[in-house]
């Protein structure tokens, strides 16, 4: 049966500390796009050109927050500071049931990008933030892994299912 998941509620750890929750000042919350990268091959004798996969795009997730937030400002470096663990949680509501469900997920990068708005008398400041040099990223979905990637294992796992074991039993690397 059909139904239609709907986020009601998000929160941000910026880092390990669970004292670390950005709950009161959050108000965007992005997941990285999942994308597939393509070339274009056009073949000698082919009157048509095709796309080809050749992996999927670097994964970079954003958030804002408002105001000034000196302590994640801080995780800013330029060579300087080591990856953080971030993670996001969501409220999901199945509109079927009206049950509510845990989205989370947990990334391991650098902040990359701290962009203030400009101030305007009478409206809040918020501040923009990315997350790059992503090697660790993990979604789950009512307990269950949806989306597994990590760097130093070279492991992408969707629905629990290794993507590219047989790669990796190829390369040696397991």
């Amino acid at each position: 049966m059909s139904t239609i998941f709907v986020v009601s509620g998000a929160n941000l750890f910026v880092g390990t500390n669970p004292d670390a929750s950005k709950f009161l000042t959050l108000t965007e919350l992005k997941l990285p796009a999942l994308q597939a990268q393509y070339q274009d091959h056009m073949a000698g004798g082919a009157p048509v050109g095709i796309e080809i996969e050749t992996g999927i795009n670097k994964l970079e997730p954003t958030f804002k927050l408002t105001g000034v937030d000196p302590a994640t400002l801080s995780q800013f470096g330029l060579g300087s500071r080591n990856r953080q663990v971030y993670t996001a949680r969501h409220v999901v509501t199945d509109k079927g049931t009206g049950r509510k469900i845990e989205l989370k997920a947990v990334i391991e990068g650098r902040l990359g990008k701290v962009e203030t708005d400009a101030y305007k008398k009478g409206d809040l400041l918020a501040t923009d933030y990315a997350i790059n040099e992503v090697w660790h990223y993990e979604v789950w979905f009512d307990r269950k892994e949806l989306v597994y990637w990590d760097f130093r294992e070279n492991e992408w796992r969707i629905n629990g299912v290794s993507e590219n074991a047989e790669e990796n039993q190829i390369l040696g690397i397991v």
